[in-house]
């Protein structure tokens, strides 16, 4: 619960809904699962991804979601998370939103897996 956008509605969905972490190879297998990742149309050696594939866990994608749009509408007011703000110049809202329920999603796989705390990434001063 320490990671934006996951409080304790969202670990509760996980733990219920998600069977074992191990049975998933990495974190993308898990938000694949769950429904997080573009579909994706390769042909010819060039990759062309759609949009979400809504394949999956439906109340747990939605569930991350809600999460996710809540902290980017905090990321518009102005936070520290500056590489979200920096995606929001770039993308719509939504997409952003979906983007950090993906990343969310493989952060609490890392964690299921691993089974520790949650670590806030260093700022490697330059």
């Amino acid at each position: 619960m320490e990671v934006a956008g996951i409080g304790p509605l969202v670990v509760s969905a996980q733990v219920a809904c998600v069977p074992a972490p191990s049975v998933f190879r990495c974190g993308r297998n898990m938000a694949d699962w769950i429904g997080l990742v573009p579909r994706q149309n390769s042909s010819g050696g060039k990759a062309r991804l759609g949009s979400i594939t809504k394949a999956g866990n439906r109340y747990l994608r939605q569930m991350l979601f809600s999460g996710a749009m809540a902290v980017v509408r905090r990321a518009m007011q102005g936070t520290q998370l500056t590489w979200l703000v920096r995606l929001l110049e770039r993308r719509k809202p939504k997409v952003v939103a979906m983007a950090l329920a993906n990343k969310n999603a493989r952060i609490a796989w890392a964690i299921m897996m691993s089974g520790e705390r949650y670590r806030e990434p260093q700022v490697i001063a330059a």
